[in-house]
């Protein structure tokens, strides 16, 4: 007799639902099946006359019931707000107001600069490699001729995995130890290897070294190496493509200049020097912004390419540090801190 009786109840609050088109029908109504004084309470307060061995049949009747009422008012009083919301925005709507602000993801400014340097290269002739960052001592220094005992080598410059029986050379027949590359040069050896002359490649990507962090240093930072092997190339060739690539980045008023230096895998070698009229402080000013030089014919040689009949040279330089110069970013760190102040400047250029 009770089931039929709450069966009633639940059938008469969904009807009584269907006929309330306002909040304040809404809260009468719920008053009278839910209340205090609600049929539906005043119900539940008759389980005191129910033979004890039916209550757990009774109770569990009862909150099935409860359970279902609510839904109802639950699902109509969203109905009521919704239709409150249309009939404001239908009557309150300004079109003259700027529309809701949305926060689209943007690309991060290590991105954008490479992408420009890329778009740059590729202008005049230059592909995209890539290889893994992990490498082998051969590929990041002995096929790029630096001898054993050159600082990069030492376990507090570069970041060694430990040795293992498994990481074994075989094909070279020696152990080799395996390390987090500490220059992007390690993909132009894979290239030489696997790409027979005449090829012009650039070569983006991630690199390591045992640095402590501060301003303008960073364990984990970011290369672009170019390699351009060809026939009679000469270090005319060098300046050329060079001069053309930081014009196109840096706008067309700058000067350059080489000044000797020395790098293993290079000979004659290079740093290459900028002076920018519109720069900020650094306005004006000689700027050494990346290194260079012809390929040693020793590195040719190690990778199987007659020197006699190929030439080319070599050039590196950072992307962060270009982003800085770029953007009068005073601090590496920043690029790393994901802190959405300084990366939300970068989101809306393209």
């Amino acid at each position: 007799m009770e089931n039929q009786n709450l069966q009633v109840l639940v059938a008469d609050a969904e009807t009584a639902l269907k006929s309330v088109s306002t909040k304040s029908q809404w809260e009468q109504i719920k008053a009278t099946f839910l209340g205090p004084n609600g049929s539906l309470t005043q119900f539940a307060k008759g389980i005191g006359s129910v033979p004890k061995e039916e209550r757990p049949a009774f109770g569990k009747s009862l909150n099935q019931a409860k359970g279902k009422v609510e839904t109802f008012f639950k699902s109509k009083l969203t109905h009521l707000e919704d239709l409150e919301d249309i009939k404001s925005l239908g009557e309150c709507i300004d079109p003259t107001l700027p529309a809701s602000p949305t926060f689209s993801g943007g690309l991060h400014p290590l991105t954008k600069t490479k992408r420009r340097i890329i778009s740059i290269f590729r202008k005049i002739g230059f592909t995209v490699a890539e290889a893994s960052e992990v490498e082998t001592e051969w590929f990041c220094f002995d096929a790029l001729n630096t001898p054993d005992d050159h600082p990069a080598r030492d376990e507090q410059d570069t970041l060694f995995f430990p040795s293992s029986s498994e990481w074994a050379n075989v094909s070279r027949k020696k152990k080799e130890s395996y390390l987090l590359r500490t220059h992007t040069s390690s993909v132009q050896i894979r290239t030489l290897l696997k790409e027979k002359p005449p090829l012009r490649i650039i070569a983006p990507g991630r690199c390591f070294r045992r640095d402590t962090v501060d301003a303008t240093h960073s364990a984990n930072f970011h290369q672009t190496e170019g390699l351009f092997v060809d026939q009679n190339v000469t270090v005319k060739d060098l300046k050329g493509v060079l001069d053309y690539f930081l014009r196109e980045l840096f706008g067309g008023k700058i000067e350059t200049r080489l000044r000797p230096s020395f790098f293993p895998f290079t000979e004659p070698s290079f740093e290459v020097d900028l002076k920018v009229p519109d720069l900020g402080k650094l306005s004006n000013k000689w700027i050494e912004i990346m290194g260079c030089g012809m390929v040693d014919p020793e590195v040719l040689g190690l990778v199987g390419v007659d020197s006699d009949e190929w030439t080319g040279f070599a050039f590196g330089l950072g992307i962060e540090r270009v982003t800085m110069l770029l953007h009068g970013i005073d601090d590496i760190r920043h690029f790393y801190q994901n802190d959405q102040r300084f990366l939300s400047q970068f989101s809306s250029q393209v």
